[in-house]
């Protein structure tokens, strides 16, 4: 033992300086990233070829896509809820009210025009479609004892107010005149109804006839022609076809 002191000493053991991980422990994916990108930096082994092929492949179709964007971030569902988002009650009422008060005031003299030019995109709904037109058109062509009934009835009353307490027997023939008179416009009414109903059927079939069209033409025909609203698009005589 010692007259080992003397001996020459034994060379310790080299480190190893192998990548190999201790043991219990993973390899580091960091090392192994690094070396894949070094190897395909330095273009050496058949991966970087792989890669650069790839990247050349894919180059083009990146930019493309990357032009297509909408250049800006998707909005979080949030986001867009809340921007859609309206109170029930507003917050200054007063300017809800000229708001509204401008835009029905807007809605009524867009409808006031239509009325006038015949336009049926700003008309009412009840004045609105092809068959509403024809009755109109029909109506407004032909001379009715109907358009006549607010003036002569207006005569009428007036006549008998007067001659009442003189002579009773006038008032008598008058009320007479005018019931005769009421008799004829039902009449003839009925009469505008039943020609009008055969050409609508011949023209539009009878499943496609709205309902009312007989009320619609029969209130048409006791209103004065001037007064008529939609304005009348045609001449007396000018039916359509």
């Amino acid at each position: 033992m010692f007259g080992r002191r003397g001996s020459t000493p034994t060379p310790e053991a080299p480190v190893s300086t192998s990548p190999t991980a201790p043991e219990g422990r993973r390899p580091s994916r960091t090392g192994s990233t690094r070396a894949g990108a070094g190897a395909a930096g330095t273009g050496t082994g058949p991966a970087a070829g792989t890669a650069a092929g790839t990247g050349a492949t894919t180059g083009p179709a990146t930019a493309a896509t990357a032009g297509a964007g909408k250049g800006r971030p998707t909005p979080r569902r949030k986001v867009s809820q809340a921007a859609n988002r309206r109170p029930l009650v507003p917050l200054d009422r007063k300017a809800a009210a000229r708001e509204e008060r401008a835009r029905r005031r807007v809605a009524r003299d867009l409808e006031y025009r239509a009325m006038q030019s015949g336009d049926e995109r700003h008309m009412p709904l009840r004045d609105r479609g092809p068959a509403r037109r024809y009755v109109r058109d029909h109506v407004d062509a032909r001379r009715s004892l109907g358009e006549f009934f607010l003036p002569v009835a207006f005569v009428m009353l007036i006549l008998q107010t007067v001659t009442a307490t003189t002579w009773a027997a006038v008032a008598f023939a008058l009320t007479l005149v005018l019931y005769l008179y009421i008799l004829a416009t039902v009449v003839d009414a009925v009469i505008l109804w039943r020609g009008l109903k055969k050409r609508l059927v011949a023209r539009f079939g009878a499943e496609a006839l709205p309902r009312g069209l007989a009320m619609y033409a029969v209130t048409r025909t006791f209103q004065l022609r001037r007064l008529r609203m939609p304005k009348p698009q045609v001449k007396r005589g000018q039916f359509p076809v």
